[in-house]
This record gives structure tokens, C-alpha cells and sequence, in this order.
């Protein structure tokens, strides 16, 4: 996995002010515990930290290699660098395991490089076919010989999840890459200067002089509209690199452009037993190729039909690696009196951990349960670490702490989690894609059904320059133009590609960065198979009545996981990820929302509507609704947010 980092100025030397590169990676420390690096050269400073997954000994970052590759037909010699800790190095004062440092050769490529490349090993037999020599066994190194051979052309060779840049120091040009689904993040900005800046997350940016952290209406709007664009974001000046896109900065200024999207197209396979088969094939070589680790692997079981399915293909294909002995470990999450006081709602339908239980002991995991109490949900420290991994006042209360405290128990034994996450979006498992409501209604679906749009409860004053309901819907148009559909599709298929484009295309993506985020801010790579770009294309092209075969939603999967799960399992209705219903959590909820309002001098209240906050606050603990609370949790996350960043902001 790792974080990634750098600063490009054709105006003055970013190798001349070497603490300005060093911070900007120490931002991103969390990303990668197990090594730093740095390179320095005329017109680019560029960082790395690494967590390591593949090749722990020859995968250090930034790597190097002269520029060069085939040329007439002939190799070109291509040598490999790596970054050399030295007496001088200016990251001496880091304390991480290896902390290195580097300075320009002419010629140089540069390659600044996170997540992973699961057809790495194709592309390297084909590179060697065509000359080149490599050094490691990493999929890094991959990604370097790629690009001295192809270039930019290079990202649509890859298939997996990833976020890079390259520094071609003789085109004295840069390169950024995101993979297809926007699995891994990767974020932007412009220096006064003319020059760039770019990281794995805005907190990196914001370790530059000249990049502070900034918020104008714009960006409150992104924020608070829950539209889940990609390209702007919360932050004035910030942009994200759009999934399937990538991007190229010279002197001449800055390009961007995509290399890939969903599109619509012909379905080869009408006939649902075809279709299972072939969804099957796709979602087991997508598993076997994220098998691949050099450190202890795990999977993600919550005890849905998503997650069983992966962790079922994921032992299989283990026992078929390792022997009939290999057992894989499982982890779900469940709270404290939660099988006493589940109450279900418009998300939630039942209780997790039986289910997962009984789904690890059908498949053979060394399954464990992760159980979380009120206080640790409610613990500050844990509340603020949270904030600070998002970047964002944006979230969902106790269910990302609870997800961010069961990665930091997985860490302990595992560094690598693979999850079932994004399965719901590419086969139909969401309830807007049932509900005859949320299908006619001209609106994004998720604010219909999950009362996220009643859960922001901003200031008169600020929701009347914002005009929220008004973005949203400007919004909405402009996702559904962006709907690719085929030629006498009716109606009901083309609404249903609308509602799926706009849950893979923004819904997930929100879902991703979470998933990230959290997960990084620990240590810890989680990979996600349903994601395989391949699968993707194939179910968006998927006749609907293929979808919900059986009169259920997943039917697909559902078929494609018979035998792999068991039948209480297989058919249980769609369940979200699980919140706490416990009253000592939404009693202390209460009262940090009480002293949020009051907190970072007063700026809470400039932003959110009080008397709104107020009328939650006298509600009974015990029957605090959820949507109600999401209020709550999200006064208290700005508090956080204020406190951290400082931010200046522009309304």
C-alpha cells in the first residue's frame, strides 16, 4: 500500500528546501510504518512511505531507473536505483525502520508508487520479452519498466488498485495515474508559483508553505450536498484524480484526461445459468490474483452474503496454495449488548455475528469477533484519530470509529484484509434499486433512503448561500448525462442503469475512501475483489432480469455463492454495516455534542443550525433514532475537524 507525496516547481528548487519534502511525507506516516524515502532533483522533490506488502526487501521508494527502455528495436540499457541512506540524510531525525534519501542522476525516471498490481507478474514476462531486466520481484518495479516502455500508455495495462506518480526528470514532466474504481486516493493542487503538489491525501498538500487548509461554498457544498462528485473537493484549491484517470504536468501547464469508464454495451449472455458461470470465473481469478502477499492475509467476515462469498473463494483458493491444512482468519465487528438491544431500522435488518459466526465455521476460518464497548466508541482520542484520517468532518459517527478500532485489532496479526465491499453497487443490492419510489423519484437515491440529507444541520444563514437542495439537484443532472445506455433500451432498463452508474460512479466512492482511510490510518491494506474492473464492466452490461433473477436483489451472486454459503446466509435481506444501539452511547453522544457546540471558539455554532441540535439533545437517550443521531455525531465530528485543521473558511 503506502502513501505517496511530491512537489514539481519549475520556478524555484524544491531540492533546496529539503524540510518542505520531508514533512510532507511525515504527513502520510500512518500510510506507511515500515520505511521512508525521499528524492530530491532540479524541479521535483518527491516522498514515499511504505507499507510492505510485496518483495519487503527490494521495494524501496521513490525507486529509480535511467531513462531509456527499447529503442530501434534494441534494448537500452535501464539500471535500476534506489534510494541509498547516507551520513547526510536529510530524513535523519525520522525514527522509522529505514528512512533514506536520494538526489538526482541525469536522465532519471522517478516512480513514487501506491497499492497494488495484480497482473504484475504478465506484464513483467512481457516486458522481458521485450528487454528489459528486472532487479526485485515487486510490482513496483513493474510499474517503472511499464512506463520507460509505454509511457503514459501504461494504465491500461494495469489491473488493480493503485495510486502513482512518475517524474520523467529528461521531459522534466509528471505523470499521475489513478486506478479505474478510485480504490486508492490521490489528491492535488496548484502553488503560486505555477508549480504542484500532489498526495495521497490533502494532509500531505497541507504540510507545504503554500498549500493551507481552505474552505469557500463550494467546497461546503461537495461537503454537505452528499453528491459524491470526484474532482473538487471539500478543500478550496484541492482537486482529486478521477478514478480511470490520469494526469500530466509540464512547464506547458496541466493536462488531465481518463483512460478509462464504464460504458454500455452489448450483454454476450442472456441465459442466467451463462451468466452465473461466467460471473463466477471472473470473481475467482479477481480473488486468486489478491492472494498474493509476503505478509500475513485476512479476510473481512461480516456474515452477509458479500463478504462469504470472497472469504469462501479466498480459502478455497489458500487450501489450493498451501495445502488442505491452510486456514485463512476471519474478523467481523459486534458491540457490547448488542444481541439484547438490536432494533432494526431502514439499514440494519438483523444481527451480524451469529451469521458471520456460522459463515466461518461452514467455510473453515480461525474466525474472530472484535467486540467494542460505548466507552471506546465515545473515547475522544479515538474519535479525533478518525477525523484526522478523513480529512473531513463528514462521517458516520460510531460506525467509522468502530471500523477503525477493528483494523487496528486486525493489524496486530494480519497486514493485509480483503472485503466484500462494492458488491451491493455492481450487482443491485441496494434498496433503491427495488423500490419503485427511489426509482421515480429525480433525485440521487442514497438521499431518499438513508435520511443522510436530514442529517446536516446547518446554520440559516449558511444553508441559505449555499442553496444545498438546489446544488443537488444541478448535480444530479449532470451525473445522469454522464449515463452511458445502448440504443432501444426501455425505460425500466435504462433507469436501472442510471441507478447503478450512480451507485459504482459516486455512492462507492465515498464507500472507498472509508474503507481506506481508516484502514491506512492503521497500517493496514485492505483489498477489494468485486472492484476487479473486469467484473465490473460485465455485470453493468448484465440484462436486469439476469440481476434479480430470482425476485431478490444480488441474484447473481446469490447463485454464484450457493454451496459456498451457507443457506441462512444465502438468503438474507441486504444488512449495513452494524451501529451500536447501546443508551450509555447515545447518552455520552449527547453530551459531546453539548460541549461540541461550544467548542473551537464558537465556530460550530456559526456553521450548524442550534436549535435544530438542541431538539435531539432533549431527546430521551433510549429513543434517539438513528437518523437523529447521524446529527449528532456529525456536530461533534466538525467540532473535531475545526480543532484539527483550523481551516479558514469563506462562505
Amino acid at each position: 500500500m503506502c502513501g505517496i507525496t511530491g512537489w514539481i516547481s519549475f520556478g524555484e528548487e524544491p531540492g533546496q528546501r529539503p524540510r518542505v519534502i520531508e514533512r510532507m511525507t511525515d504527513a502520510l506516516a500512518a500510510r506507511g510504518p515500515d520505511a521512508s524515502g525521499i528524492w530530491l532533483g532540479p524541479h521535483a522533490a518527491i516522498g514515499h512511505r511504505r507499507l510492505a506488502v510485496i518483495d519487503p526487501d527490494g521495494g524501496a521508494q521513490p525507486m529509480t531507473a535511467s531513462a531509456g527502455g527499447i529503442r530501434d528495436g534494441r534494448p537500452v540499457p535501464v539500471p535500476l536505483g534506489r534510494p541509498q541512506a547516507s551520513a547526510t540524510s536529510t530524513l535523519a531525525h525520522d525514527h522509522s525502520p529505514t528512512s533514506t534519501t536520494s538526489t538526482n542522476t541525469p536522465g532519471q525516471i522517478v516512480l513514487t508508487y501506491s497499492g497494488e498490481v495484480y497482473n504484475h507478474h504478465e506484464l513483467r514476462a512481457e516486458l522481458r520479452g521485450r528487454g528489459h531486466e528486472f532487479r526485485t520481484r515487486s510490482d513496483t518495479e513493474v510499474v517503472l519498466r511499464a512506463y520507460q516502455e509505454w509511457g503514459a500508455g501504461l494504465a491500461g495495462r494495469l489491473t488493480g488498485m493503485y495510486a502513482f506518480a512518475v517524474w520523467d526528470a529528461d521531459a522534466r514532466r509528471l505523470l499521475l495515474v489513478r486506478d479505474r474504481m478510485g480504490v486508492k486516493p490521490l489528491y492535488y493542487a496548484r502553488t503560486p508559483d505555477g508549480g504542484l503538489v500532489f498526495g495521497s491525501e490533502p494532509k500531505a498538500l497541507f504540510a507545504h508553505p503554500d498549500c493551507a487548509p481552505r474552505v469557500d461554498a463550494q467546497g461546503l457544498r461537495e461537503a454537505y450536498g452528499l453528491v459524491f462528485g470526484t474532482g473538487a473537493t471539500l478543500w478550496a484549491g484541492v482537486r482529486e484524480v478521477p478514478p480511470g484517470g490520469l494526469l500530466e504536468f509540464d512547464r506547458d501547464g496541466l493536462t488531465e484526461r481518463c483512460y478509462w469508464q464504464l460504458t454500455a454495451r452489448p450483454h454476450g449472455d442472456d441465459d442466467f445459468a451463462a451468466a452465473t458461470e461466467e460471473v463466477r470465473h471472473r470473481l475467482e481469478y479477481a480473488v486468486r490474483s489478491q492472494l498474493e502477499a509476503d505478509v500475513p492475509l485476512c479476510s473481512l467476515l461480516s456474515g452477509g452474503l458479500d463478504s462469504t462469498v470472497v472469504t469462501a473463494l479466498l480459502a478455497d483458493e489458500l487450501r489450493a496454495r498451501d495445502g488442505a491444512g491452510a486456514r485463512l482468519r476471519s474478523y467481523a465487528v459486534d458491540y457490547s449488548d448488542q444481541a439484547e438491544r438490536f432494533t432494526g431500522d431502514v439499514l440494519r435488518t438483523g444481527h451480524d455475528a451469529p451469521y458471520a459466526v456460522e459463515a466461518g465455521a461452514h467455510i473453515g476460518t480461525e474466525h474472530r469477533t472484535v467486540v467494542l464497548d460505548p466507552q471506546a466508541l465515545l473515547d475522544p482520542g479515538h474519535r479525533a484519530a478518525v477525523v484526522a484520517a478523513r480529512d473531513s468532518p463528514i462521517g458516520v459517527g460510531d460506525m467509522d470509529t468502530s471500523l477503525y478500532l477493528l483494523f487496528g485489532r486486525i493489524k496486530e496479526h494480519s497486514t493485509v484484509a480483503v472485503s466484500g465491499e462494492a458488491a451491493d453497487e455492481v450487482f443491485g443490492g441496494y434498496p433503491w434499486f427495488h423500490s419503485p419510489a427511489a426509482l421515480a423519484a429525480p433525485a440521487f437515491p442514497w438521499l431518499l433512503v438513508t435520511s443522510d440529507e436530514a442529517a446536516v444541520p446547518l446554520h440559516p444563514d449558511v444553508a441559505g448561500t449555499l442553496r444545498i437542495g438546489e446544488f443537488q439537484r444541478d448535480t444530479y443532472r449532470t451525473a445522469l448525462a454522464a449515463v452511458p445506455h445502448l440504443d432501444g433500451e426501455g425505460p425500466a432498463r435504462r433507469r436501472q442503469r442510471e441507478m447503478q452508474h450512480l451507485s459504482l460512479t459516486r455512492w462507492l466512492r465515498q464507500l472507498l475512501h472509508r474503507k481506506d482511510r481508516l484502514s491506512m490510518a492503521q497500517g493496514l491494506e485492505v483489498r477489494v475483489p468485486y472492484c476487479d474492473h473486469r467484473l465490473v464492466e460485465y455485470a453493468f452490461n448484465a440484462p436486469w432480469e439476469l440481476q434479480c433473477h430470482d425476485g431478490r436483489e444480488k441474484s447473481l451472486l446469490r447463485a454464484v455463492g450457493t454451496g459456498l454459503a451457507p443457506r441462512s446466509v444465502l438468503w438474507r435481506a441486504k444488512n449495513h454495516y452494524p451501529a451500536t444501539h447501546h443508551p450509555d452511547y447515545n447518552r455520552g453522544l449527547q453530551k459531546l455534542a453539548r460541549e461540541a457546540l461550544d467548542a473551537a471558539g464558537g465556530r460550530v455554532r456559526d456553521l450548524v443550525d442550534a436549535r435544530v441540535i438542541g431538539s435531539v439533545l432533549k431527546t430521551e437517550p433510549e429513543r434517539l433514532e438513528w437518523g437523529h443521531r447521524l446529527r449528532l455525531e456529525r456536530v461533534v465530528d466538525l467540532a473535531l475537524w475545526l480543532e484539527r485543521y483550523r481551516p479558514e473558511i469563506t462562505v
